[in-house]
């Protein structure tokens, strides 16, 4: 059962921007990428907020989940946060068993 969580990074003056740039460039996006159970894990910029960056971040369970938050590199992640004061909101979710075929008729592939 995959576990996704949305962080909603925010800031002033393009800071949640520089910080997915930041993680990015810095090797730890793919250091995170790299790690057992990590499943997913990419930023997007919000069209209708400029300020606000989203963070698609999934595991495949909770385990995994606490595996990456014991690492080393959490630190390095609030480290950053904390120069580019961002603020977060967080939305948590557990996969289901799949799409249900009454709802794949909307999905064009």
């Amino acid at each position: 059962m995959a576990i996704t969580v949305n962080l909603y990074y925010t800031g002033k003056n393009g800071s949640a921007l520089a910080f997915a740039k930041e993680m990015t460039e810095s090797g730890v996006v793919a250091d995170i990428k790299a790690e057992e159970g990590n499943l997913r894990y990419d930023y997007f910029q919000s069209l209708n907020d400029p300020e606000t960056v989203l963070l698609i971040d999934s595991w495949e369970d909770q385990a995994a989940i606490d595996r990456h938050h014991a690492t080393p590199m959490m630190g390095r992640i609030m480290e950053l946060r904390e120069k580019y004061d961002l603020h977060m909101s967080v939305e948590r979710y557990v996969s289901d068993s799949g799409m249900p075929e009454t709802d794949q008729k909307f999905i064009r592939k």
